[in-house]
């Protein structure tokens, strides 16, 4: 195992990489963030992967949704992206959830991370419900356009902080739905192996008119 995570324990050793594999995390959504994010975190060697998601894949969501391919239209997403990380890695236990987040909170599954790869601000509102009655730390993130917003919460509320609408995103360029997913996947594989996490921190990253990559920073109350 350690020779396939070679490269991870130059970073940080032995004893991080193992400490890995006791942890168990889970991942709400799997469209472009969370296909994205179970590539990252899937051959990391988290021991134990959850994937949420109700819908099936149409072709219109493969151009940026990178466990899908031509032919997978109308399967679930959880299940396909499930599988393509046990191919990937034989290290990590991945379970797919067919169905919506409320269903998935009444498994009563305990996990040391909650990713949040949704679309929409209700769920994410819910998301930050359950993570707070559970005293379980969540990342969120999003993107539209050629922005997107990234947050380790803790403390701090997401519903005050966001006013909570139906407003779905407009088009989404798929290289910004990679980076925002990379960004969420390092703050995740930070604080699973105890590395410092800046917390209840709101980033959020645009290209401008000239195309100049801009993050601004925001501490948020808690």
């Amino acid at each position: 195992m350690l020779e396939y995570f070679h490269r991870q324990v130059q970073l940080w050793g032995e004893e991080k990489q193992l400490l890995l594999q006791e942890k168990k995390i889970v991942i709400i959504g799997s469209g472009g963030l969370g296909c994205s994010l179970a590539f990252a975190l899937g051959s990391s060697g988290i021991g134990q992967i959850h994937i949420v998601d109700f819908d099936e894949v149409s072709v219109h969501n493969i151009h940026r949704q990178i466990a899908f391919k031509v032919g997978d239209e109308g399967k679930n997403k959880a299940s396909v992206t499930a599988q393509v990380i046990r191919d990937r890695s034989p290290y990590v236990e991945v379970i797919a959830h067919e169905c919506d987040f409320d269903t998935f909170t009444l498994k009563n599954i305990e996990v040391d991370l909650i990713i949040d790869a949704t679309d929409n601000l209700p769920t994410r509102a819910k998301i930050d419900e359950y993570a707070s009655s559970l005293k379980t730390p969540w990342v969120y993130g999003s993107v539209e356009a050629f922005n997107g917003q990234v947050c380790f919460f803790e403390n701090a509320s997401f519903t005050d902080v966001f006013k909570i609408t139906n407003k779905t995103p407009a088009g989404i360029a798929a290289p910004i739905v990679m980076h925002i997913a990379s960004l969420q996947a390092n703050l995740a594989l930070r604080y699973l192996v105890g590395l410092s996490v800046k917390k209840d921190y709101l980033y959020y990253l645009f290209f401008n008119e000239d195309g100049e990559l801009v993050t601004n920073k925001f501490g948020l109350p808690t």
